[in-house]
Formats: structure tokens, sequence, C-alpha cells
């Protein structure tokens, strides 16, 4: 897909504006996407405002309804850094209030899929229209790939086939989140997975190790809005109800791999504490505050910490009954 080009009334502003947060260091890809669609707004609502008002912002605001309330509120806090740039040279801009507050810590409780729903997904993927097309392995691969390494959804679109080392086992994350490459191990199942699709893969145009690993059916990139139409297609099919009257989210599959990796440390034994360091850096985290906010008590991970504690009071209780005797 093209990238939109600027061509609103407040187009070279815009261009201005994303050229000085470049010069300062950043990167400023996302939050130029992010201006990009409301420049599209302006252009499909035939808008052509000479600065930034408070009525077109309400309007703009209006036709993010649908959106989740985080992505909603990202929009809106890009759209404020532009009112605030405008403001320097036109006191007569409007600068919109920050979306951010206290309640967006608390949008979304995050879904922990069960084995069996998970296996569910899979089997609907399979499923998927167009018989005998790459579509059903892409979307079977793709999720596995989600729930067995915990991999981003936008890390996962943005692989090319170069990143996949079947003899290594291992994918290599280009572009990750913040900019940052990490490499990422896969399980000997995991890794014969994404080798059947790559076979398969490979007998579709465009097959340069630099295009992408996973494609749609006009053989370019998977786009994320796309994948999340169809996660929820194949919720529905696999019977996983609506949560706190949500749908699950595909992110969920990121939450789940962690949670279910602490669980398969518990059933063995492992130091959990020792190990979360490790987790952390597959994840792709800095620190392990931020692998923590993955770490939800599920009743079965509530009843392996319990048993372990209770383990380990009986010891220390034994052990001091044959000290004083």
């Amino acid at each position: 897909m093209s990238t939109w080009k600027l061509c609103s009334s407040l187009a070279a502003p815009m261009e201005a504006f994303i050229a000085l947060r470049r010069a300062s260091g950043t990167d400023y890809r996302s939050g130029a996407q992010l201006l990009r669609y409301f420049d599209r707004y302006l252009v499909h609502a035939r808008l052509n405002p000479l600065r930034l008002t408070r009525e077109i912002t309400d309007r703009y605001q209006e036709t993010l309804a649908r959106l989740a309330p985080l992505t909603r509120a990202s929009r809106l806090c890009v759209l404020k850094q532009f009112g605030e740039y405008l403001a320097r040279n036109d006191p007569l801009t409007y600068v919109p209030e920050s979306p951010f507050g206290p309640s967006l810590h608390t949008v979304h409780t995050p879904y922990i899929f069960s084995l069996s729903q998970v296996q569910a997904l899979l089997k609907a993927a399979s499923l998927l229209p167009q018989p005998g097309s790459l579509r059903p392995q892409t979307y079977v691969t793709l999720l596995g790939l989600l729930y067995s390494t915990g991999v981003r959804i936008g890390e996962a679109c943005a692989l090319r086939l170069e990143n996949f080392h079947a003899s290594e086992q291992r994918l290599y994350i280009a572009a990750g989140k913040f900019h940052k490459a990490r490499w990422v191990a896969l399980s000997e199942s995991s890794c014969r997975a994404v080798e059947r699709y790559v076979e398969r893969r490979l007998c579709q145009q465009p097959c340069a190790p630099d295009s992408s690993l996973f494609i749609n059916g006009r053989r370019t990139h998977l786009h994320h809005d796309n994948v999340n139409r169809t996660f929820h297609r194949l919720l529905r099919q696999a019977g996983i109800p609506r949560h706190r009257d949500t749908r699950p989210r595909i992110h969920d599959l990121r939450h789940t791999f962690a949670v279910h990796r602490l669980l398969e440390w518990y059933r063995d034994g492992i130091d959990v504490n020792a190990r979360l360091p490790w987790l952390a850096t597959y994840m792709g985290h800095v620190a392990i505050h931020s692998t923590q906010v993955y770490l939800h008590a599920t009743p079965e991970l509530i009843e392996h910490v319990e048993g372990r504690f209770h383990r380990y009071y009986l010891q220390h209780v034994n052990s001091l009954g044959g000290t004083q005797s």
C-alpha cells in the first residue's frame, strides 16, 4: 500500500512540523502516520481550513469513535502536538486538550486464552475462505507464531523472508518497538511450522529475500487493520465469548504467551524470579517492570504459586523442627 501524500490545506505546516520532530533526533514515523490520517480526513471531508479550529477537531474526533480508546487518544495526542506547533505563529489556533487521562490505564483487561481456545482459533484459521490458497496457512502460522513467541503483531507483519533463519531456529525482529532489533528463538515445532509455510510461500511472488514473510491475497504485506478484522471473525467461529463487553484483542496472545511461559516454569520447578530477566529480553523489554504488565494472576497460575509457597513453608517448618530437636 502506497504511503498517503500530504495534500490538504494544512499539508505544508504538517510537513514542516514532521521535519522539525525528525530534526530533533526522533524517527517520528508513527507520529507522521497519525498526522496523515488527519490530513486524509480533511481531504475526504472537503475541508480547507487555514488553521486548526475546535469545530474541525471535534468533527475529526467523532470519526474516531469506532477505534479503541488508546488508539483514538494517540491520534488526538499527535493532533495536540501539531496544534501547539501552529499556535507559536498563529494565536488563533485551537489546541486540543490532552486526550490522556487516568482511566486509559484501565481500559482493557487482557484476555488470557486457554490452550484449547488457542487450538480452536488455529482450527478456525485453517478453514478460512479461499481453500487451497495461501491465506488459511498464513493465518494459522501467524497466530501460532504470536502465541508461541509473544512477538507483537506489528513485528510479525513487518517480518521479511530473510528474517527467518531455519538452520538456527530463530527470527530476527528488525522493526521492534522503539526501533529496537532483537533475535527471537523458536521451538522446534514452531520452526517446523514456519518452515512449512515458507516452503509454500516461496511459490508465490514476490519471493526476494527482502519481501514480506506474511502476505495477503494481493501478495503485499499484511496490514494490522485487516488482520484485526479477520481475528475477530475467527473469535466468533471459535466460540470465544466477549470479555467484559469487549472482544479479546490479538495483542492478548502476547499476554497469553507470558502467562503460559510462567506456568511452564512453575510446573517444571524452575526459579521463576531468576528467569524473569530472560523473559523480558525475549519479549523485547528493557526492564522487568515492562514485562510484569503481562504477568496476570490467572486461577491456574495462583494455584501453582500457592502450591510452591506451601511446599516451601513445610520444608522451612520441618527444618526448624529438626534444629530444635
